[in-house]
């Protein structure tokens, strides 16, 4: 009885190698003769990778690209002129941004408030959920809302 299961595994083990052989052949053979497709094992690595860390990737340029510019590329805020008016953006590391639950701040993302404007035309849900998630770890090292908020 071991020894066929020794004798499958070596058949599979075989098989297995065989095959990986020809691929990587095939591929070389379809990436020098057709030049302008990409070979077939560039595509599914990026797919195969989704995972939360890729999420907060996003996250960070979309942070980048539509928080830093009044909230500072480390969150910090301080004085800021936006169209000839000089504001006081609050911190995301101290203060009410410690206070607000994850929904609140997501909130106050896509509707605004209190001098900073609405995001729910900008940036999906999805967007905004993972730029809470992104100022929570990256940010706010993962500091958890205080009560009382």
């Amino acid at each position: 009885m071991k020894l066929i299961k020794l004798f499958i595994v070596a058949t599979f083990v075989a098989l297995f190698a065989l095959a990986c052989g020809n691929s990587d052949s095939t591929n070389q053979t379809a990436t020098t003769n057709t030049a302008t497709q990409p070979s077939p094992s560039a595509s599914p690595k990026p797919t195969a990778s989704a995972t939360p860390v890729d999420e907060l990737a996003d996250a960070k340029k979309s942070y980048a690209q539509v928080c830093a510019s009044c909230h500072g590329d480390n969150g910090d805020g301080g004085p800021v002129k936006i169209e000839g008016k000089l504001l006081k953006v609050p911190s995301l590391k101290e203060g009410h941004a410690l206070k607000h639950s994850d929904e609140e701040f997501a909130k106050q993302i896509t509707k605004g408030g209190g001098g900073m404007p609405p995001f729910k035309d900008k940036l999906t849900p999805e967007q905004i959920n993972n730029i809470v998630k992104y100022l929570r770890r990256d940010i706010q090292g993962n500091v958890a809302p205080k009560a009382g908020g």
